[in-house]
């Protein structure tokens, strides 16, 4: 019988964690790293707040030193962590995305290898074997069984679109899944509050494509705290119903900017307020002293970090204004 780990168990990391928090990067920090003139010296400046050495003028080996840096935390916290699965959690998603290109790469004959991101539970190295040689068996079983209706999809419609709706469902499926065996009340909120992310998401850029009602109720993902069906009937009639829906969550400022989009407003604020809808669930992890809390929120502040050095840095890199960059980023946790 596994043991019941309690939130006392917490202790130490939580502590940890708190010592950590102090080294992410602020909105003050973000500001810098837009204020300097070059990308080296945004490059040095990440250096000096204990980034690894980052080439702003090579994306591919920026991300490859972010997702190191990434690799390095986790490893750092999975020493004397009571329960590893809220570190699966990170790279849950990561497996369905390398999951996506690869697929999408047996459909196009284009290699994946630019899209790969390896940071999941498997190796981008062992999925890319895995669907090669069809041969699933050491896969995580979701994640297996992932592959194996998109492929089936794939096979039969030859849209890749169709696909990634079928690996979302089970991305998320699987994160729920293990976030309801820690027991984690706060974990299971933060699954349900992505799900909500998403579904918004979905109905916006299902409205925007002028795809019918059987679509968008193919697309939208059980497990949020709105269901498929509340969302599926605010999106109707051009989607006027999702202020609505939203209208006492925290969700209220993205549908709103949802309902804008679907009138010409901007597509890029509406998915940004989504993120920060999130966000705001992670927030009061702060102020819980110990426990799996501060863990979680930390490791999320962690992957928006990661998200935001990319906007940044890519942004700078293709000669984005910075003004519009800083419309871009999402929330930070401090």
């Amino acid at each position: 019988m596994a043991k019941t780990i309690k939130d006392t168990d917490y202790l130490v990391i939580s502590a940890r964690v708190k010592a950590l928090e102090t080294g992410l990067l602020t909105r003050e920090r973000m500001e810098q790293l837009l204020d300097v003139r070059t990308g080296g010296e945004a490059a040095k400046l990440l250096q000096e707040w204990g980034y690894p050495q980052l080439d702003p003028d090579r994306p591919e080996a920026m991300d490859a030193a972010l997702s190191a840096a990434r690799e390095a935390t986790l490893a750092d916290l999975a020493e004397g962590l009571p329960d590893p699965r809220y570190l699966d959690l990170f790279k849950i998603k990561y497996d369905y995305h390398n999951a996506k290109a690869l697929l999408k790469a047996e459909v196009t004959g284009v290699s994946a290898d630019r899209m790969l991101m390896d940071m999941g539970r498997v190796s981008a190295a062992a999925l890319a074997a895995a669907l090669r040689e069809r041969d699933q068996e050491n896969l995580p079983e979701t994640l297996s069984a992932a592959v194996a209706e998109a492929r089936e999809v794939l096979d039969t419609t030859r849209d890749p679109q169709l696909a990634d709706i079928v690996l979302d469902r089970w991305c998320y499926r699987d994160m729920a899944g293990l976030a309801a065996e820690t027991g984690s009340a706060f974990l299971q909120g933060y699954v349900a509050a992505q799900v909500d992310a998403v579904n918004l998401r979905t109905a916006v850029r299902t409205l925007r494509m002028g795809k019918g009602a059987e679509f968008l109720r193919g697309a939208l993902l059980e497990g949020g705290t709105f269901s498929p069906e509340a969302v599926e009937k605010a999106a109707s009639g051009g989607g006027a119903g999702l202020r609505d829906l939203c209208g006492t969550t925290r969700f209220r400022a993205a549908a709103e900017a949802g309902s804008d989009a679907l009138n010409g407003g901007s597509l890029t604020e509406f998915e940004k307020l989504c993120d920060d809808a999130v966000e705001d669930y992670l927030a009061g992890a702060q102020y819980v002293p110990f426990g799996e809390a501060p863990l979680v929120g930390y490791l999320a502040a962690r992957e928006t970090e990661y998200t935001n050095l990319r906007i940044i840095l890519l942004g700078r890199a293709a000669g984005i204004d910075p003004a519009v960059i800083r419309t871009r980023l999402r929330r930070s946790y401090v």
